[in-house]
């Protein structure tokens, strides 16, 4: 068995799409939209199966995402490598995201950093 998607609910459907595309490298495919009730999504793929849909739609509660809460909290995704976790790191750092952590190994000894990507969304960037 395997995880076939994620899915995440968005404000800026073209702005998300684009953020994974830039820095995580992912392939996109064309927009879905049921005209009859505003949704619309895209489905990214990220080279090894794992895919995420983001989607949208009119009338969309938007509740604070405090990294504390119950639910999903982080997207991981791995780079391959220290110096390309550090590399993306700084890049996202320079391009206005907030690092909150790392990079650094972990007590569980993952090399990682977390971001705050998109949305409020946390990103961690792993080797």
């Amino acid at each position: 068995m395997k995880i076939e998607h994620i899915a995440m609910y968005v404000n800026d459907l073209e702005g998300t799409r684009k953020f994974f595309e830039q820095y995580m490298g992912a392939i996109s495919n064309n927009m879905y939209h049921n005209e009859k009730t505003g949704f619309k999504s895209y489905f990214l793929a990220f080279g090894d199966d794992a895919r995420l849909e983001i989607m949208n739609k009119p009338d969309m509660d938007d509740v604070d995402k405090s990294l504390q809460r119950t639910g999903f909290i982080h997207i991981a995704f791995s780079v391959g490598s220290k110096e390309k976790v550090d590399l993306l790191t700084a890049q996202m750092k320079k391009d206005g995201y907030e690092v909150i952590s790392g990079p650094r190994t972990t007590g569980d000894g993952y090399y990682e950093s977390c971001i705050i990507g998109i949305e409020g969304n946390q990103i961690e960037i792993t080797i």
